[in-house]
C-alpha cells in the first residue's frame, strides 16, 4: 500500500512547505552553558530575531554511549572541536536536564514561538508526549536507528529527520521505516555533519535532487559558518533553515564555535526571506515596477538645431536617455535622411519629423 505525504506541514500553527517562506529554526542545543536561566534569554533572543521555532536536545549521557575511556569513547581527531573529550563526559555536559523541558517550552510559548527538540532515545520520546511536543527533530547520528524512527512515526507529530552521515540507500530505507510506521508529514534537511561544516562541502545543489526523490520538503541543517551557505539552500528551494544558536559565541561552550549570534539570527530571517521572495517564478516580462523606468531608456534625439530639408548626421542626432524618442535600432536608417520641418535642439525624435 502507498503511503500518501503531505507537502504542506504545520508545526504550533506554522505552514511549512514548497512556495512558502523558510521555517527558520534556532537551535539552543548545548548552548544554555548549564543554565536555564541562559536558556530562557537564548528563547528571548531567537524570538526577538524573527526565528519560527527554538529547538532542544532530548538525552542524557546514558541514552547515547556508557561510561567507558579508552578506544573510540575518547575522541581523537585532531580536527574536532572536542579532541581529547570522553563520550560520556561531553554528553553529560551538553545535556538538557528533563526537569528543564517544561519552564522551556512553556516560555517559548509566552514569546510565541515554537519549541520542539532532537529526540534520542525511545523513552524520550514518551517523556516529550506527556509535554504536548509539536514536532520531532531526527539528529543524523540517529537517522539509522529504526527502533527511534518507528518510535516517532507512531506519535502522529510532524518529523523533521537530517540526512548527514547516512548513504541515499539507507536514507530511503529509513524515510520507508517512518512512513510505514505512520508518518505523514516529514521534512529532511541536507546536513553535512562535521562541526564545523566548510561551505565548500555542503552541496546544497542536492536539495532539488531530494525534493524530486523523495517528494516532501527539503530543508537545510548548516552548520557553517555564517549564514551564505542558508541563503544559498533557500536559492535552490530550501522550505526550512536550522542554526547552532547562542547569545555570544565567546561565552564558551560546546557548541559555541559553529552558533550564530542574535545579529546573526535577525540577519539570516530576513535574508532568506528575500531570497524566497526573489525567486518568483519564470519571466520575462517588464515589471508593473520597472514600466516607469522604460521612459529613461535610450531613444533618439535631435542634439543640434536642424533647419527644414537638413540631412540627418551623426553630430545633428544621437541616442541618449531619455526614452520617448524612436527606438535606438532606427538610428542607423534614420542617418543620410531629411528633416521635414525646423527641429530645435532637444526634441526626441519620431516619424512624423522625418521625409
Amino acid at each position: 500500500m502507498k503511503i500518501i505525504m503531505t507537502n504542506e506541514i504545520i508545526i504550533a500553527g506554522r505552514k511549512i512547505g514548497i512556495g512558502l517562506k523558510p521555517y527558520i529554526i534556532a537551535e539552543m542545543s548545548a548552548n544554555h552553558n548549564g543554565s536555564l536561566d541562559r536558556g530562557f534569554q537564548i528563547i528571548d533572543a531567537a524570538a526577538n530575531a524573527g526565528a519560527d521555532a527554538i529547538k532542544l536536545q532530548t538525552y542524557t549521557a546514558d541514552d547515547l554511549t556508557i561510561n567507558h575511556h579508552g578506544g573510540m569513547f575518547d575522541i581523537a581527531d585532531e580536527n574536532s572541536l572536542w579532541k581529547g573529550r570522553n563520550l560520556y563526559d561531553l554528553y553529560k555536559e551538553a545535556q538538557t536536564p528533563a526537569e528543564w523541558h517544561k519552564p522551556l517550552f512553556e516560555h517559548a510559548i509566552k514569546k510565541n514561538i515554537a519549541c520542539f527538540t532532537s529526540v534520542f532515545s525511545e523513552d524520550g520520546v514518551d517523556f516529550l508526549e506527556l509535554l504536548n511536543v509539536p514536532a520531532y527533530k531526527i539528529a543524523s547520528f540517529e537517522n539509522n536507528f529504526h527502533g527511534l524512527l518507528k518510535k516517532v512515526a507512531k506519535t502522529g507529530k510532524p518529523v523533521i529527520m537530517s540526512t548527514g552521515l547516512i548513504s541515499k540507500e539507507d536514507l530511503l530505507e529509513s524515510v520507508d521505516v517512518l512512513k510505514t510506521a505512520g508518518c505523514k508529514s516529514l521534512i529532511l534537511l541536507k546536513c553535512t555533519s562535521t562541526y564545523p561544516a566548510d561551505p565548500s562541502l555542503s552541496n546544497v545543489q542536492t536539495i532539488p535532487d531530494m525534493q524530486h526523490i523523495f517528494d516532501c520538503p527539503i530543508g537545510l541543517s548548516d552548520h557553517t559558518p555564517g549564514i551564505g551557505t542558508s541563503i544559498a539552500a533557500v536559492a535552490l528551494g530550501a522550505c526550512v533553515i536550522e542554526k547552532h544558536f547562542t547569545l555570544n559565541r565567546k561565552d564558551g561552550g560546546v557548541d559555541s564555535a559553529f552558533s550564530i549570534n542574535p545579529d546573526e539570527l535577525k540577519l539570516l530571517v530576513r535574508e532568506s526571506e528575500q531570497a524566497f521572495l526573489s525567486l518568483g517564478k519564470i519571466s520575462y516580462e517588464i515589471s508593473p515596477a520597472e514600466k516607469k523606468s522604460i521612459r529613461f531608456k535610450r531613444s533618439v534625439y535631435v542634439v543640434k538645431n536642424i533647419k527644414k530639408g537638413e540631412i540627418f548626421s551623426k553630430k545633428n542626432i544621437r541616442v541618449i536617455r531619455p526614452g520617448d524618442g524612436l527606438a535606438p535600432k532606427y538610428f542607423d536608417d534614420i542617418i543620410g535622411k531629411k528633416a521635414k520641418s525646423d527641429i530645435p535642439f532637444g526634441t526626441p525624435l519620431n516619424r512624423e519629423l522625418i521625409s
